[in-house]
């Protein structure tokens, strides 16, 4: 009976402990004595009275109360409120103050309603019984997002959006007055008008629009577009506004431009592209040199800064890219037809011109406003092709999956077969000298052969195929690379003593110390090496001397995955801190504006600059580099959704169905299992395994059985079973069957 007493007094302790302080929370700024907290809480007998007392002397000395000379007490926090970001992934519940990397927990009662992403105004104090800082979600100064995509369920009187999203633990409830035409079953998008006071009631939202059918394939693609508060139509009035501009060129345009139309030139670009927004010329000099012409859309000349289409092409800061379909930055009739480098079409670009010898060595370049006229729209399967046909595709090349074209004989006056054969070979012979320069730089090469769908009419994924990246891909990429250098260079290269003027860089920071090193343990037990110390260059060299190595073994694609974890993301900044991807000193983005804000921004300051006009503000232009970052993130976050919704879809035809695949990765809960034809991820719950109680091992990353000792790794072959495919959360349920060639029991 003792013991028991002893249980209530600590459980009675502990709830007039909370009830205390939310009633301070609830009453900020005021004053209360001993004897008021008696009367409000009705505590009339000396041990009760005892109890606040000590609980009282706990939360001045933990700095949550403060006493003043009458003996009064008051919240303290709410004087010396912290700003920073809500943390809510998963477990982890915290507070990160702004400028601090250490995440602060927050107990649950003290979260209220902030949810992930969120600025709040927290309390932050020291427990000296934990030894640790702990924080209270004081206020919210700024949601994170406030719209969401879900199911709608209507009732008689009232209706519920089904949230699937992990920003909101809760469902949104939806007056009668704002369902208007929903039925239950619709996707829709809802903006929430009233947030929770208290965590145990639904915020109150209303219907922002009706996307339609769950399950339909358009529905689902703007349902993710919604659901990173991206636009998934485009506005009228600006398709109309765009519909006037006239791509006709006049002839006081051309002679203000340098006239490219005779050269031989062409574009290369995926099969299914629409927007061409670079061309090459090629043609040698009478000195015996190759002139190189990267050509890019003049997108600038079109659209002027400040106007209603531009505006709303800053808004969005670049084409999002789903599975199947392209949700362009700029109206149709832009970026598909006036800017687009159509083939026998006149056009205007912004070129930088290059004069190279046969090593593509540099010896002069300008960048010029021109006029082209494309001789052939090629894509990347016709030029590897022709690589491949004369003798010029690299031996990585033809030993990858699917056709080679045979080897053909030369035309009988020499000449390699194929259209523009000679300026092919020519251009990819100079490409590959460029990216051995880039490679002895210190340049790292991540090479990821990419998944892609095939879709039938209504969008429905029916089958997989590898866009590997093939010499057609990498002879574009070295051209935009070193034109992107050197415009670069152009601005931010100046004498010493001169302050450049302000630019927007493509910036990529060295990769963090912490990360590097995680890596450099991984890998060690597979037998590599990644340097941690020394000079940037010397660490570069490390890891692309490891991913060399890794190629064609199991471990390849989860050690490529953990070293790209391990770099930084780049982004835009007037701040250059270098390219270290790329090792370059100087790197910007010029090379695609029809699909990226960043290239008109550097278009429009490059024109402004040559023609000898001042620097632009800083502020205003980090400001915008911010936001292309940001977009450019969200983007890429729609885009792997729309990847894994296909994923799903795919494999949900196929349930019962036994496939091969490799361990990609593990954790408490289960391992992680990418297949090998598809490469769609699923889980194998370890509750799922029944030949042994299996458990996670965080320093080996693997799963190990308690009896048997079996353990399950990165990059193992397995042999799984499709279990269940959930559309609305992506996610795929896999059984085990095999476990390196052993059946297990399921």
């Amino acid at each position: 009976m003792k013991n028991q007493a002893n249980i209530q007094t600590r459980k009675s302790r502990r709830e007039l402990a909370h009830a205390l302080m939310d009633y301070f929370v609830e009453h900020p700024g005021e004053d209360f004595s001993k004897n008021d907290l008696y009367n409000e809480f009705k505590l009339k007998n000396h041990p009760s009275r005892k109890v606040l007392v000590d609980i009282l002397d706990d939360l001045v000395m933990c700095e949550y109360l403060s006493v003043g000379s009458g003996g009064h007490y008051r919240l303290l926090q709410q004087q010396t409120l912290t700003e920073g970001i809500m943390v809510r992934h998963g477990g982890v519940v915290g507070f990160q103050p702004d400028g601090e990397e250490e995440v602060i927990y927050v107990g649950d009662r003290h979260v209220g309603n902030a949810l992930d992403g969120d600025r709040v105004g927290a309390s932050v104090i020291f427990n000296r019984k934990r030894n640790r800082r702990e924080a209270e979600i004081v206020n919210v100064i700024k949601r994170a997002k406030d719209t969401f995509v879900g199911v709608i369920n209507v009732e008689k009187h009232f209706a519920f959006l089904d949230v699937n999203d992990r920003y909101l633990p809760w469902d949104i409830f939806i007056p009668k007055t704002e369902i208007g035409n929903a039925r239950s079953g619709d996707k829709a998008v809802v903006k929430i008008v009233e947030w929770p006071s208290k965590t145990n009631r639904s915020p109150v939202g209303k219907i922002v629009d009706v996307l339609g059918a769950t399950g339909d394939n358009n529905v689902e693609m703007h349902a993710i577009l919604a659901e990173f508060g991206l636009p998934y139509t485009y506005p009228e009035n600006l398709e109309k506004l765009a519909n006037k501009i006239s791509g006709r060129i006049t002839d006081r345009e051309l002679n203000r431009r340098k006239d490219f139309r005779e050269i031989t030139t062409f574009t290369i670009d995926p099969r299914d592209a629409k927007d061409f927004d670079d061309a090459l010329s090629l043609r040698r000099l009478e000195n015996g040199l190759w002139e190189v012409g990267v050509h890019i859309a003049d997108v600038t000349h079109y659209i002027k800064e400040g106007s209603p289409i531009d505006e709303e092409a800053y808004k969005r800061a670049t084409s999002v890219y789903l599975v199947d379909r392209t949700i362009p930055m700029l109206p149709e009739r832009l970026c598909n037809y006036v800017c687009s480098l159509r083939p026998d079409e006149e056009k205007l670009t912004y070129s930088v011109v290059f004069q190279m010898n046969d090593c593509a060595e540099v010896k002069d370049y300008e960048i010029v406003r021109t006029v082209i006229r494309s001789n052939r729209r090629f894509t990347y399967e016709e030029v590897q092709t022709i690589l491949e046909q004369n003798g010029e595709a690299s031996a990585e090349d033809l030993s990858k999956p699917g056709f080679h074209p045979q080897r053909v004989k030369p035309n009988a006056d020499g000449s390699p077969v194929g259209e523009y054969a000679t300026e092919l070979i020519a251009l990819n012979r100079l490409a590959k000298h460029l990216k051995a320069d880039r490679m002895k730089g210190g340049s790292i090469e991540f090479q990821r052969d990419e998944v892609h769908f095939e879709i039938d009419e209504n969008g429905h994924p029916i089958g997989t195929y590898i866009k590997a990246s093939t010499d057609a891909h990498k002879l574009i990429e070295e051209f935009m690379l070193l034109a992107n250098k050197y415009v670069a260079q152009r601005i931010g290269m100046v004498p010493k003593g001169v302050k450049a003027k302000v630019f927007p860089y493509r910036i990529h920071d060295v990769p963090d110390p912490e990360k590097l090193s995680r890596l450099s343990g991984f890998v060690s037990r597979f037998g590599y090496s990644v340097k941690v110390d020394g000079s940037k260059t010397e660490i570069s060299r490390s890891i692309n001397s490891m991913l060399h190595k890794v190629v064609g073994r199991k471990e390849q694609s989860v050690i490529e995955e953990l070293a790209l974890r391990s770099m930084t993301k780049a982004r835009y900044s007037t701040h250059n801190v270098g390219h270290y991807g790329l090792m370059f000193r100087y790197y910007t983005h010029f090379t695609s504006p029809i699909r990226r804000y960043p290239d008109q921004m550097v278009h429009r300051l490059l024109t402004r600059y040559l023609d000898g006009g001042r620097s632009v503000n800083q502020l205003r232009c980090e400001d915008q580099c911010d936001h292309s970052s940001e977009m450019e993130q969200i983007a890429a976050n729609a885009e792997r959704a729309s990847i894994k919704y296909k994923q799903v879809e795919y494999m949900a035809d196929k349930l019962g169905q036994e496939f091969t695949g490799k361990v990609s990765g593990a954790n408490d809960f289960g391992v992680y299992v990418e297949l090998d034809d598809s490469k769609c991820e699923g889980s194998v719950p370890l509750r799922t395994m029944l030949d042994d109680h299996y458990s996670y091992d965080e320093k080996t990353l693997s799963v190990v059985g308690r009896r048997s000792h079996r353990r399950l790794s990165i990059g193992d072959p397995v042999k799984i079973r499709v279990v269940s495919a959930n559309l609305e959360r992506r996610q795929l349920e896999f059984a085990m069957v095999e476990v390196n060639g052993h059946a297990v029991a399921y």
